[in-house]
This record gives C-alpha cells, sequence and structure tokens, in this order.
C-alpha cells in the first residue's frame, strides 16, 4: 500500500490565487459511521438467514438495503464534490479575545447541499443547508493568544447526509488572517499625554480653543464634534470645527517606557486608544518607525497595526 496517499497534507484544499478552495473528488475522504457499520452487520445477518433458510424474499430485502446503502454513499461523497470556500476579510482583535473569520460557501450545482458542516479541531460543528446555486456564510473562531498575524488554522469540511451511514469529509486551509493587536496595558505616563502645540493651520478648523462653523461629516470624525442637534432637525450629520492658535498633540514614544516589549507594546497600545478616544493628535515612536502626529480613525488603526506587526530589531 502506497501511505503517501493516506496523508492528509497530499490531500488538502488550498487556497488558490483568488482565495477560494475548491473540493475535487480526490480530496475526499468517506468511511462509515457507527450507524453505518451495524447497517452493513444487519446485512450480513439477513444475508445468512437467507442463505440458511433459502428464503427468496429474504435475499430481496437484503440486496435492495444493501442497494439503498450504495446510493446513500453515493449522495453522501456527491455532496461536498465542487464545493467551493472563501473567507473574508476577519476584523483585528486584541489579543485573549476571539477572531472572527467569515466563511462564504459557494454551491454552484443545480442541486441543494444539506447538512455541510464545518469545524475546527476540537470546535463546535458549525451546519448549513445550501440551496441551488446559492452561497451561505458560517463564522469560524479562534482564540488570539499573541499579536501579530493570526493565520486561520485547518478546519475540516463534512457531511453525513443524507442517512447519517457514512460521513464524508475533507481538510481544507484558506490564505487567510487576523491582524492581532496587543493586549491594552497600564495607562501611559502623564508626561507625554497631552502637549499644547502652535496650531500651523490656524483657524482651519484643526484647532482646540474657538468654534468656527460647520461642514458635512466625514468617516473619521469624533463623535465629540458632530452637532447632533443638527441631527435631531433632520439636517443631516454636520461636524463642528474649531480654530485657534492652540492644537493638542503627543507622542507615544517607546524609549520613554521601561520594561520588556510586549509591556511597552501594551501601554503604547493602551496610549493610542485613550488618545484616539480624546480626540488629541498623536505620533508614535518605535525603533524601527515613526508615524507623524495626526488624528483621524485611518492614523488609529495605521498605528495599532504597527504595534501588531511589530519586530524588534537585532
Amino acid at each position: 500500500m502506497n501511505f503517501r496517499l493516506l496523508n492528509p497534507l497530499r490531500r488538502l484544499a488550498r487556497s488558490d490565487n483568488t482565495g477560494r478552495a475548491s473540493i475535487t473528488p480526490r480530496r475526499i475522504y468517506i468511511l462509515p459511521t457507527g450507524n453505518g457499520v451495524l447497517f452493513a452487520i444487519l446485512l450480513l445477518l439477513m444475508l445468512l438467514g437467507s442463505i440458511n433458510y433459502a428464503n427468496n424474499l429474504g435475499f430481496l430485502l437484503t440486496f435492495l438495503l444493501m442497494g439503498l446503502g450504495l446510493v446513500a454513499m453515493l449522495h453522501t461523497w456527491r455532496n461536498l464534490v465542487g464545493l467551493e470556500l472563501k473567507c473574508g476579510r476577519a476584523a483585528p482583535v486584541f489579543v485573549g479575545d476571539a477572531a472572527r473569520f467569515d466563511i462564504q460557501l459557494t454551491n454552484r450545482r443545480r442541486w441543494s447541499r444539506p447538512g455541510i458542516q464545518l469545524q475546527m479541531r476540537s470546535g463546535t460543528p458549525l451546519t448549513i443547508d445550501l440551496a441551488a446555486a446559492a452561497t451561505g456564510n458560517l463564522t469560524l473562531t479562534s482564540k488570539a493568544s499573541q499579536r501579530g498575524k493570526l493565520a486561520l488554522p485547518r478546519f475540516t469540511l463534512s457531511t453525513r447526509y443524507p442517512l447519517g451511514l457514512f460521513n464524508a469529509w475533507a481538510y481544507v486551509e484558506l490564505n487567510a488572517y487576523c491582524l492581532v493587536y496587543p493586549t491594552p496595558g497600564a495607562r501611559m505616563p502623564e508626561s507625554p499625554l497631552p502637549q499644547y502645540s502652535r496650531s500651523q493651520m490656524g483657524d482651519r478648523g484643526v484647532g482646540a480653543d474657538d468654534f468656527t462653523g460647520l461642514r458635512h461629516y466625514r468617516p473619521g470624525d469624533s463623535p465629540r464634534h458632530i452637532n447632533w442637534k443638527a441631527l435631531a432637525r433632520e439636517q443631516g450629520l454636520q461636524t463642528k470645527l474649531f480654530g485657534g492658535d492652540r492644537a493638542e498633540k503627543c507622542w507615544l514614544d517607546w524609549h520613554r517606557l521601561q520594561g520588556d516589549t510586549e509591556q511597552r507594546l501594551s501601554q503604547l497600545c493602551r496610549g493610542v486608544l485613550d488618545a484616539s478616544g480624546g480626540d488629541i493628535e498623536f505620533g508614535l515612536k518605535l525603533p524601527d518607525i515613526e508615524l507623524k502626529p495626526a488624528r483621524s480613525q485611518q492614523h488609529r488603526l495605521n498605528c495599532l497595526s504597527a504595534l501588531a506587526l511589530f519586530a524588534e530589531p537585532k
């Protein structure tokens, strides 16, 4: 026997350049379930009884049930063949949270696929019934135990449709990952938060002193600056602008902190969250990167991503 053919890595369904994994016939394993084994034993006993008593009706019933079992095996295998899987973008999480991977299952055939299951190792199986020429979504979760890129673990696609006599499964590995931010640690020292600096924009609406006017809402604007009264009057989302000669600014500096790498990253993560929540213009200094002070949702995400992917220079 060629044991290389039994290696699950050689029959793994992997994603292609488009991020999709297709379940081909050679990727599928199939074995009888416990009920299937009992069914086979029952058929054997019926066959022996029919031979012993030369009972034609017994032969008829035995071979009829045997044919039913073979047809059920074909339908179990057929329920997985041609199925396509793709993972959507996973939202970033913090260390200790559960990363959520949305798996899209696509059925391009003209028949339905009931009883499709997805399961990670030692996880709870998730079940979905796919209609003909339809798509469905299931969400797999995996605990984020360390920062960085968390790859989607290998999972199992299986089915026992239609009679539960056979279990067909395939191992799937999709090229997807979730970005894991450091755990927010202790608050940053008071010295760098906040500092007032002279605003180069004057009264163009980015200072911290006087109200200067309104403009249309832009994604990333602080909820503190939204004109809620105008929204209540059904005038749409508007953002208040402030001018003056001062702007709140601070630097979150790696070199001003104490502790090991993970402790510093946790403190910097807390600093980013506090500064962005307080609508402060802040910058981030790491040994290998420097992000200039800014105040936007994208800047917040850039800083958190830099902390997640930080690798200390050797």
